[in-house]
């Protein structure tokens, strides 16, 4: 299947700023079933754009905006060829714990073990952890599977019911949250068994016979954990899917920390106004390649969806 993806970011500011230093992680992965066949970023006010590959090996767009402003505009726009992965077994053998601890004593696994940021041990975390009875049982995957449904079950997903930088404790005390901090209470919940879980930052395309609880027009987050023979098996706490031909991979990370859409600094006395659009449609056949987008007309800066945070010296936009 192919995919058309096109991610708008605006942010209005109260004042003119002096200056704007800007990051972004919005073009899809190539690996495994997933081609990013092309990608184009467009910027108003004009600057030049430069990249790099993050130690996650995510791409990573950066840009300076060095004059009076008092609005900016990001236009991300991608095609992807996404092929569905091979189907899952429903249980691995009885071994299998052991050849898993067997493979991280080999292997480089240590930052998706360990505590980040928006992923630690908590209270309120173990008591969760008592709730669900997580621990090392029967085998890996159908743990995972058991574990992605009863997060599932246990949280509402509640649009805005936290901010965008919200402590994992937040979630886990509403028994709600978006996609960003089911997926932090997911890969904390995993870590604790000792399975190698990483947070996933994409798109989830919206179907009309799907029924998913995430919101549609913004950027999607779940996560992945490594087995033995399977490798990283991608899980959607959010919507109780294994994660599979409609999940688009952009970058991986610790938490949500390493991988934010778009996050920056400005120079101003002022407030922002963040506002997100992302359209995902899907093709049987390669879609049509995409013209340089040369200007931004007035029409793409009317009314805007999903407005978010308001902060002075750092803005950056949560997943739904």
């Amino acid at each position: 299947m192919f995919y058309s993806i096109r991610h708008v970011t605006k942010y209005f500011y109260s004042a003119p700023i002096s200056e704007s230093l800007t990051e972004v992680r919005m073009q899809p992965r190539t690996e495994n079933n997933q081609r990013c066949l092309m990608f184009q970023l467009s910027v108003n006010p004009r600057s030049r754009v430069f990249s790099h590959r993050d130690h996650f090996q995510n791409t990573v767009h950066h840009f300076d905006v060095p004059s009076l402003h008092n609005r900016l505009m990001i236009v991300a726009e991608a095609t992807v060829d996404l092929q569905p992965p091979e189907p899952l077994p429903y249980s691995l053998p009885p071994d299998s714990w052991r050849e898993l601890d067997a493979a991280i004593d080999e292997g480089d696994y240590w930052d998706m073990l360990t505590p980040s940021k928006f992923v630690a041990p908590t209270p309120l975390l173990v008591e969760l952890k008592e709730a669900l009875n997580v621990r090392r049982r029967e085998d890996p995957l159908r743990l995972l599977r058991e574990l992605n449904t009863a997060v599932y079950h246990w949280f509402d997903y509640v649009p805005k019911a936290t901010r965008v930088d919200s402590p994992i404790d937040e979630a886990l005390r509403a028994r709600a949250g978006v996609c960003q901090d089911l997926a932090h209470v997911m890969t904390a919940l995993v870590r604790t068994v000792h399975i190698p879980c990483r947070y996933v930052s994409g798109y989830l395309f919206h179907g009309d016979k799907h029924h998913d609880r995430s919101s549609e027009g913004a950027s999607h987050a779940w996560v992945e954990a490594f087995l033995p023979g399977l490798g990283w098996i991608g899980l959607d706490p959010t919507n109780n899917l294994v994660a599979g031909e409609r999940h688009i991979r952009v970058a991986v990370g610790r938490d949500y920390a390493d991988v934010p859409p778009s996050r920056g600094l400005f120079r101003g006395d002022a407030e922002s106004e963040l506002g997100v659009a992302v359209t995902v449609v899907p093709s049987e056949n390669m879609p049509p390649p995409v013209e340089e987008m040369t200007t931004i007309s007035q029409e793409d800066w009317s009314v805007f969806l999903h407005p978010e945070e308001e902060m002075v010296q750092q803005q950056q936009q949560q997943q739904q």
